[in-house]
């Protein structure tokens, strides 16, 4: 591959896991509001960026995708857009910030899993160690959470096995469908991943969407709102496949450790997380896991 293509996988992929951390906030941030579920929030997300994809494909050469395909894009609209965005949004508001993304960094490590199945990579001892390092992080985590009714000041147990639930999703997605996505332009291929995962959430979000009272809205949340539907679900989403046609599904998932590394700077800073020892130690536990992983793809690859 060129490597002017390397290059624009990497900084697609960058930018994209950028936003990610930011996502993070600004998704704890309308949680915080109680107005919107988040089966409700996802319906806003993907009707907006369908809607946002749709337009600009009519403005574009256009692409027949086969009944066959069409099958195929809508699995992984299930798992890079439903079941993670839902598990995320459900996690979030019973996670802090900061330990959400903590736990999100092990999407590589179970990319690597995923490729193992479908791809055929080779699984060595040093993996097997790796992972167990850093799931013993995330174990961590959830032995020292405890959760504040009324208020979440710290992780339940249930939030982190939900972000468990959402890398391996999105690992799901990045291991199996590069095929696919090399196929089509990112364009069509995103227009289908929205209007599917649409359709499957909008009979589970529509009776919260019409019952929500839209009046207690303040301009805080629609420009968080703003931030969700254009930059973290459109021009991230836009991103993360641009950058899957370009890299390999575990290159692009090594962009997660950005996530962590945004959210603790802005969480810390704007008071919605504290940094403590314990999260040091566990997410020195993951990276460590995640280095040793990496350690071994790389020697396996030399």
């Amino acid at each position: 591959m060129k490597s002017k293509d390397l290059i624009l996988g990497h900084l697609a992929s960058f930018f994209a896991y950028v936003i990610f951390g930011l996502n993070t906030i600004v998704c704890k941030d309308i949680a915080n509001f109680h107005l919107l579920s988040p089966m409700e929030l996802f319906c806003i997300r993907s009707v907006g960026a369908a809607a946002l994809f749709w337009l600009i494909s009519a403005f574009m050469p256009k692409e027949k995708v086969p009944l066959r395909d069409l099958g195929g894009i809508f699995i992984a609209s299930m798992l890079g857009l439903f079941l993670t965005q839902i598990s995320f949004l459900k996690a979030i508001t019973i996670t802090t910030p900061m330990d959400a993304t903590i736990v999100a960094t092990m999407t590589p490590i179970l990319t690597m899993f995923v490729a193992a199945i479908f791809l055929k990579e080779p699984i060595t001892v040093k993996k097997v160690v790796g992972v167990l390092i850093s799931f013993s992080g995330v174990m961590f985590l959830i032995f020292n959470s405890v959760y504040d009714a009324g208020a979440v000041s710290q992780s339940t147990p249930a939030g982190i096995g939900l972000m468990f639930l959402n890398g391996l999703f999105f690992a799901l997605y990045l291991g199996i469908f590069r095929p696919l996505i090399s196929r089509y332009n990112v364009v069509t291929f995103m227009k289908w991943m929205f209007t599917f995962s649409m359709v499957a959430a909008l009979p589970f979000g529509i009776s919260d969407i019409v019952s929500t009272d839209y009046c207690q809205f303040t301009s805080k949340l629609v420009l968080d709102l703003g931030f969700l539907v254009i930059f973290a679900t459109f021009i991230s989403y836009f991103l993360i496949p641009f950058g899957q046609k370009r890299l390999r599904p575990t290159l692009v998932g090594m962009y997660s450790y950005l996530q962590p590394i945004i959210a603790a700077i802005v969480s810390v800073c704007v008071g919605m997380d504290t940094l403590t020892v314990g999260k040091i130690l566990a997410a020195a536990l993951v990276f460590v896991g995640v280095g040793v992983v990496n350690q071994s793809k790389a020697k396996a690859e030399s």
